[in-house]
């Protein structure tokens, strides 16, 4: 990935209008199937012309509709997580799921499930953000402690090291506490619980941590090209640092509050978007969101097919396009960038 193809602002903007309009079909496709499939016609009369005494009506207004939305919205959160961690690290490998900080929130939400088993739906949400705020913590303390300070490929162990951990505490918790069934849906990543009230979750916090995100893109730019490079141009790189895992840690805390521990779509996506659109984080982070979006519904539409009538985790789809993704980039990259 390390030749890229430069496009014109107007190529890019074709080819974002493009993935949007692939997206649309998927959200469609996504909505047509399911454990009951429901043909195109009636899914566009339930959109437009809603009759609550039908019955695949309701299922598509209450259960398909908001499913496909969530599965949008977290694909483009993690994406763009990815996104802006890549930048700021300068580290190819680094995403919210390999660099722990999925794992950070899925264990923040098994401390609560686990001492507050009543918490309400905002505590989870809550609880999950502190989670990713104590791992990105720990992975940048931990990086950070040798004399030559914190490289690319520290923070890439770092980050596996304190996700491994968590995760076993997470599992040694759920088995303690008899939260197996309810863990098993955050650890394996999936989207068959998610209502409206997820959608109105998604787009309250991740609004923000998009804003963020869009706003630090051109300085998250001058960042990936080195710290001495940014400095050199007049840049408080500790500032852009701080809103980048601003960014990060809301957008990342939403996914995994709604979504569980969905792997790899924040590494694979953020590659594929710098092939196309080059190195500029003004084009990267919007375009990361459309592509984001789509590989996430069509993940979650092979979820409910390559075992129907029985649903596989969509974190399971997502991690066997992943794991050869990122064993391609351990292997081009060395661990560096």
């Amino acid at each position: 990935m390390r030749e890229f193809i430069h496009h014109s602002n107007t190529s890019k903007i074709v080819i974002n209008i493009f993935v949007i309009f692939l997206l649309f079909i998927s959200i469609g496709l996504s909505v047509s199937y399911g454990a009951t499939n429901i043909d195109l016609g009636t899914v566009w009369q339930a959109v437009f012309q809603f009759n609550p005494e039908v019955t695949a009506h309701q299922v598509i207004q209450e259960l398909r509709l908001p499913r496909a939305f969530s599965a949008a919205l977290v694909g483009a959160f993690l994406a763009v997580s990815g996104a802006i961690m890549q930048g700021m690290t300068r580290n190819p490998l680094a995403s919210p799921s390999i660099m722990g900080v999925t794992d950070g929130a899925a264990f923040a939400l098994v401390l609560m499930l686990a001492f507050y088993p009543s918490v309400s739906n905002l505590g989870l949400i809550s609880s999950s953000f502190v989670g990713a705020g104590i791992a990105v913590g720990l992975i940048f303390m931990i990086g950070s402690l040798s004399s030559s300070g914190l490289t690319p490929v520290k923070l890439a162990l770092a980050g596996v090291a304190i996700g491994t951990m968590l995760r076993s505490i997470s599992s040694i918790l759920s088995l303690h506490f008899n939260l197996e069934k309810e863990m098993g849906f955050w650890l394996a990543g999936g989207l068959d619980g998610t209502n409206w009230t997820s959608v109105s979750i998604l787009l309250i916090s991740g609004g923000i941590g998009l804003f963020v995100a869009i706003s630090v893109s051109k300085s998250i730019t001058l960042l990936s090209l080195g710290e001495d490079v940014a400095t050199g141009l007049g840049q408080n790189n500790m500032l852009v640092k701080f809103f980048g895992i601003i960014s990060i840690l809301i957008l990342t805390g939403a996914a995994v509050s709604v979504a569980g521990a969905v792997g790899f779509v924040g590494l694979i996506v953020p590659h594929i978007v710098r092939f196309i659109v080059g190195t500029d984080y003004r084009w990267i982070v919007p375009t990361s969101i459309t592509f984001g979006a789509l590989l996430l519904v069509l993940s979650d539409v092979v979820s409910r097919l390559v075992n129907a009538p029985f649903e596989t985790p969509v974190g399971a789809i997502t991690s066997l396009i992943g794991v050869p993704f990122f064993l391609y980039l351990a292997r081009g990259s060395g661990g560096g960038k």
